[in-house]
């Protein structure tokens, strides 16, 4: 394997989409969401190591997730897990992780990718993440994987490319927020729009470069630990000063400002596992297309659910579709699919109503 390789897991999200199974305290990329024996952040250092050196693989995550981490997986060092004091967005994360890969390998390239991500094909993954290596190899540039978009999904962002450019490999005109049906129809039609992934392929020193034209205060504050980071000393200057980083994600702070930006469209299927309904796409379904996790289920006059439950419980529904059944611990959540985006606000909801759920 090529030593100059690396990567860095995205690991410190809380995903309160999939409540009641996501917790603040335990969330969805340490769950086996799919019911195939691997948490979400297994399967991603699994694929992940295909290519890369397990040793150089990172972790950046949450100091309150540290435990799950070793328990999960317990190949890495205490080196490997790059742990933020506070919750600042994407942006000063991946500086900070990448100022530690620069003082270890100026050479490296490396990949930033979610931790709950679901790819099939893992084989084109690998062969895609190859090619965008050997880019970022040759060439200063900050590249994304695009996702060829299959229906008009207004929960993603997109990235437009140059419709003439030819290439493979396609040069960015601009990233577009989640947009509304209507102009998510008309993305799908242009055929020069891609789902953005959330995956990035660059080498240190081009996102160092970047961050420090288009960040440099948030570049500054990082560099002056640079005699630190990978001491014993590096804990202490980065409780002290990762709090005056700007809460901002990487996207906003460099991806959308930098004139070297380009997009692969990715050959492999990809979910990015955001809500019970695209868990519902990935898992398979009895002949009245209801999906079920864990558990046994016996259906009357019901279809197009989801549900997921304690092994070996059997599920009993009738005259119920296109509905999220989920039943964990304490909790037991029923709600319609189609309104699936209103979770989020009903846990905020009951956090402050009902504090301990």
């Amino acid at each position: 394997m090529n030593k100059n390789y690396y990567a860095i897991i995205m690991a410190g999200g809380v995903g309160s989409r999939f409540w009641p199974v996501s917790t603040p305290e335990f969330p969805k990329q340490f769950h086996d969401m799919l019911g195939t024996g691997e948490t979400l952040i297994q399967k991603t250092f699994s694929r992940l190591s295909h290519l890369i050196p397990k040793e150089n693989i990172l972790i950046l995550s949450n100091e309150k997730y540290c435990s799950i981490l070793k328990e999960q997986l317990p190949m890495i060092t205490e080196e490997q897990i790059v742990l933020e004091p506070d919750m600042r967005n994407t942006a000063p994360c991946i500086l900070y992780a990448s100022m530690k890969i620069r003082k270890q390998n100026q050479d490296a390239v490396m990949i930033v990718a979610p931790s709950d991500h679901w790819i099939e094909d893992e084989e084109q993954f690998v062969s895609n993440l190859q090619r965008s290596f050997n880019e970022s190899e040759r060439n200063s540039t900050l590249m994304t994987l695009g996702i060829l978009p299959t229906f008009p999904n207004t929960g993603y962002g997109y990235i437009e490319f140059d419709k003439l450019d030819e290439k493979p490999i396609k040069k960015v005109v601009q990233f577009r927020e989640k947009p509304d049906y209507l102009t998510a129809k008309k993305f799908i039609q242009a055929r020069n729009f891609l789902w953005n992934s959330g995956i990035f392929i660059w080498s240190v020193e081009a996102i160092l470069q970047a961050f420090e034209k288009y960040q440099p205060e948030m570049f500054e504050l990082f560099a002056a630990g640079e005699k630190e980071y990978n001491t014993t000393a590096e804990k202490a200057f980065i409780a002290l000063n990762y709090s005056k980083a700007e809460n901002i994600s990487i996207d906003y702070a460099v991806m959308e400002k930098a004139d070297n930006v380009y997009v692969l469209p990715a050959t492999f299927d990809w979910n990015d596992l955001g809500t019970w309904g695209s868990l519902y796409d990935k898992l398979p379904k009895d002949e009245f297309e209801n999906a079920m996790v864990n558990g046994k289920l016996f259906v009357e006059n019901a279809s197009n659910n989801v549900i997921r439950t304690n092994p070996n419980k059997m599920v009993v529904i009738g005259d119920l579709d296109d509905y999220i059944i989920v039943d964990k611990d304490d909790v037991l959540l029923i709600y319609p699919k189609k309104k699936e985006q209103q979770i989020k606000q009903i846990v905020t909801k009951i956090q402050e109503e009902k504090p301990g759920f």
